[in-house]
Protein backbone atom coordinates (compact mmCIF):
# COMPACT_ATOMS: atom_id res chain seq x y z
CA UNK A 1 0.00 0.00 0.00
CA UNK A 2 2.31 2.51 0.93
CA UNK A 3 5.28 0.96 -0.01
CA UNK A 4 4.28 -0.51 -3.42
CA UNK A 5 6.20 1.61 -6.26
CA UNK A 6 4.80 1.31 -9.79
CA UNK A 7 6.60 2.67 -12.58
CA UNK A 8 5.85 2.18 -16.67
CA UNK A 9 7.73 2.75 -20.01
CA UNK A 10 7.77 1.81 -23.57
CA UNK A 11 10.10 0.16 -25.41
CA UNK A 12 10.51 -0.55 -29.54
CA UNK A 13 11.75 -4.37 -28.50
CA UNK A 14 9.25 -6.88 -28.64
CA UNK A 15 8.25 -8.34 -25.19
CA UNK A 16 9.60 -12.06 -26.08
CA UNK A 17 12.81 -10.37 -27.08
CA UNK A 18 13.32 -8.06 -23.79
CA UNK A 19 12.05 -10.99 -21.99
CA UNK A 20 15.09 -13.61 -22.74
CA UNK A 21 17.19 -10.39 -22.71
CA UNK A 22 15.91 -10.81 -18.39
CA UNK A 23 14.81 -13.94 -18.17
CA UNK A 24 17.53 -15.99 -15.98
CA UNK A 25 19.84 -12.69 -15.30
CA UNK A 26 20.74 -12.13 -11.49
CA UNK A 27 21.07 -8.40 -10.22
CA UNK A 28 23.84 -7.72 -7.67
CA UNK A 29 22.76 -4.63 -5.90
CA UNK A 30 24.43 -4.03 -2.29
CA UNK A 31 26.12 -6.82 -2.14
CA UNK A 32 22.74 -8.77 -2.32
CA UNK A 33 21.71 -11.10 -5.13
CA UNK A 34 18.39 -10.26 -7.08
CA UNK A 35 17.50 -13.07 -9.56
CA UNK A 36 14.77 -12.80 -12.75
CA UNK A 37 12.60 -15.77 -12.88
CA UNK A 38 9.53 -15.92 -15.26
CA UNK A 39 5.86 -17.14 -13.57
CA UNK A 40 3.26 -17.83 -15.83
CA UNK A 41 2.83 -14.46 -18.40
CA UNK A 42 5.06 -11.93 -16.26
CA UNK A 43 8.66 -11.57 -14.93
CA UNK A 44 9.59 -11.60 -10.89
CA UNK A 45 12.71 -10.19 -9.96
CA UNK A 46 12.96 -11.62 -6.36
CA UNK A 47 16.04 -11.46 -3.89
CA UNK A 48 18.42 -14.29 -2.66
CA UNK A 49 18.38 -13.06 1.23
CA UNK A 50 19.20 -16.94 2.30
CA UNK A 51 22.69 -15.52 3.89
CA UNK A 52 21.86 -12.52 4.93
CA UNK A 53 21.93 -11.93 8.70
CA UNK A 54 21.17 -8.58 9.83
CA UNK A 55 17.44 -7.05 9.18
CA UNK A 56 16.53 -6.15 5.82
CA UNK A 57 13.17 -4.89 3.52
CA UNK A 58 13.63 -5.92 0.55
CA UNK A 59 11.14 -5.99 -2.72
CA UNK A 60 9.38 -8.60 -4.97
CA UNK A 61 9.26 -6.97 -8.52
CA UNK A 62 7.06 -7.87 -10.52
CA UNK A 63 7.41 -7.37 -14.61
CA UNK A 64 3.90 -7.11 -16.77
CA UNK A 65 4.25 -6.59 -20.62
CA UNK A 66 1.59 -5.29 -22.59
CA UNK A 67 2.21 -4.60 -26.56
CA UNK A 68 0.82 -1.76 -28.11
CA UNK A 69 1.55 -0.82 -31.70
CA UNK A 70 4.84 -1.47 -32.62
CA UNK A 71 6.27 -1.11 -28.91
CA UNK A 72 5.88 -3.14 -25.64
CA UNK A 73 4.74 -1.44 -22.58
CA UNK A 74 6.57 -2.35 -19.65
CA UNK A 75 4.78 -2.29 -15.79
CA UNK A 76 7.00 -2.55 -13.26
CA UNK A 77 5.47 -2.83 -9.94
CA UNK A 78 7.80 -3.28 -6.55
CA UNK A 79 6.39 -4.40 -3.54
CA UNK A 80 7.51 -5.21 0.65
CA UNK A 81 7.94 -9.31 0.84
CA UNK A 82 5.09 -10.60 2.81
CA UNK A 83 7.89 -11.57 5.55
CA UNK A 84 9.40 -7.92 6.05
CA UNK A 85 5.86 -6.57 6.25
CA UNK A 86 5.36 -6.46 9.37
CA UNK A 87 8.29 -4.05 10.86
CA UNK A 88 7.27 -0.99 8.39
CA UNK A 89 3.38 -1.43 9.55
CA UNK A 90 4.09 -1.32 13.06
CA UNK A 91 6.26 1.92 12.72
CA UNK A 92 3.22 3.37 10.73
CA UNK A 93 0.47 2.80 13.03
CA UNK A 94 3.23 3.53 16.04
CA UNK A 95 3.41 6.74 14.17
CA UNK A 96 -0.53 7.35 13.44
CA UNK A 97 -1.18 6.29 17.47
CA UNK A 98 1.34 9.57 18.48
CA UNK A 99 -0.31 12.12 16.12
CA UNK A 100 -3.87 11.28 17.41
CA UNK A 101 -2.40 11.34 21.08
CA UNK A 102 -1.28 14.67 20.17
CA UNK A 103 -3.63 15.95 18.58
CA UNK A 104 -6.25 14.76 21.22
CA UNK A 105 -3.82 16.25 23.98
CA UNK A 106 -3.76 19.69 21.99
CA UNK A 107 -7.59 20.11 22.07
CA UNK A 108 -7.85 18.80 25.82
CA UNK A 109 -5.05 19.64 27.14
CA UNK A 110 -4.05 22.46 29.16
CA UNK A 111 -0.39 21.25 29.65
CA UNK A 112 1.11 21.34 26.29
CA UNK A 113 4.64 19.84 27.30
CA UNK A 114 3.50 16.73 27.20
CA UNK A 115 1.46 16.87 23.07
CA UNK A 116 4.89 18.54 21.71
CA UNK A 117 6.71 15.43 23.65
CA UNK A 118 4.53 13.48 21.92
CA UNK A 119 5.19 15.35 18.46
CA UNK A 120 9.04 15.69 19.06
CA UNK A 121 8.92 11.61 19.35
CA UNK A 122 6.78 11.01 16.51
CA UNK A 123 9.13 13.45 13.73
CA UNK A 124 11.86 12.01 15.35
CA UNK A 125 10.42 8.38 14.47
CA UNK A 126 9.22 9.14 11.14
CA UNK A 127 12.38 11.33 10.01
CA UNK A 128 14.60 8.04 10.77
CA UNK A 129 12.17 5.24 9.32
CA UNK A 130 11.54 7.39 6.44
CA UNK A 131 15.18 7.56 6.10
CA UNK A 132 16.34 4.47 6.53
CA UNK A 133 13.59 3.28 3.87
CA UNK A 134 14.60 5.57 1.59
CA UNK A 135 18.46 4.25 1.84
CA UNK A 136 17.49 0.85 1.89
CA UNK A 137 14.20 -0.35 0.24
CA UNK A 138 13.19 2.35 -2.19
CA UNK A 139 17.17 2.50 -3.02
CA UNK A 140 16.38 -1.59 -3.88
CA UNK A 141 13.62 -0.34 -6.05
CA UNK A 142 15.05 2.19 -7.77
CA UNK A 143 18.14 0.29 -8.74
CA UNK A 144 15.83 -2.58 -10.45
CA UNK A 145 14.19 -0.07 -12.13
CA UNK A 146 17.04 1.20 -13.52
CA UNK A 147 18.38 -2.05 -14.36
CA UNK A 148 14.99 -2.70 -15.95
CA UNK A 149 15.62 0.02 -18.23
CA UNK A 150 18.49 0.14 -19.58
CA UNK A 151 17.80 -3.29 -20.61
CA UNK A 152 15.01 -2.04 -22.41
CA UNK A 153 17.64 0.60 -24.03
Amino acid sequence: MFFTRTHEFSINIPKDEFKNRLIGKHVKIHNLDFEVIESDYSLTIIPHAEQVTEIKTLPVTMLDFKEEGGKTKVIIQSRLRQLDAGGPQLIMIFCVFLFVASIILFLTSEDLKITFTFLGILILTFTTFWYRMQTGYFDYCRKIKNYVTTKGA
